[in-house]
């Protein structure tokens, strides 16, 4: 892994506007982690007690249904994105999703409780919080919307916008899952819009 401080500065910079003076502060609580693929972040009824920055790799977060023993894929979150069940990391109960690396992965993490000692003692990291509940909340509503307003060749165009060459890094059928459509169905779009 580049260096882990270096990796965390440039992201709190662009994130928060976080000062050096903020973020030396943070950096004896910032760990580095390797998760391998089909290795988990977090597991489906236990709490998420970290939040992670995705340095390299792709996960996703998916509901496993015990009744029918599918999976529905939820969110995919690569490169310079926050990892993290945020409801559960807030309220400190049980998650209702799995995390899982897609690749071999690579990330640095905070827990729950160094966090909230730096939200207590640094109004910065305070507003570092508020942004990072309006990030998580932003990602929960337009998910939503992109069901009740998109169709799923939109749906499609925008998740490679968000993460451009997730189409060459994972199987089709967990993007149709995302998606909410069958693998046939993501085939004609795909032919339709030759990306």
């Amino acid at each position: 892994m580049t260096d882990k401080n270096e990796i965390i500065a440039q992201h709190l910079k662009n994130f928060a506007a976080l000062t050096d003076k903020d973020i030396s502060e943070s950096l004896p609580f910032w760990k580095a982690r390797k998760i391998n693929k089909g290795d988990f972040f977090n597991m489906q009824s236990m709490v998420c007690n970290d939040l992670g920055l995705v340095v390299k790799g792709i996960f996703r977060i998916y509901y496993h249904d015990p009744k029918t023993e599918e999976d529905k894929n939820l969110f995919f979150f690569s490169e310079n994105q926050f990892v993290v069940s945020f409801r559960s990391f807030i309220s400190q109960n049980p998650c209702w999703y799995f995390i899982e690396a897609m690749e071999d992965s690579e990330i640095v993490f905070i827990s729950y409780k160094d966090l909230n000692s730096l939200y207590e003692t640094n109004p910065s990291w305070g507003k570092f919080g508020r942004l990072l509940a309006e990030l998580f909340f932003s990602y929960a509503q337009t998910r939503t919307e992109e069901f009740m307003f998109f169709s799923h060749e939109e749906r499609y165009l925008r998740l490679l916008e968000e993460h451009p060459n997730i189409v060459e890094r994972i199987p089709a059928y967990h993007i149709s899952s995302f998606l909410g459509i069958t693998n046939p169905s993501l085939s004609r779009i795909r032919k339709r819009i030759k990306r």
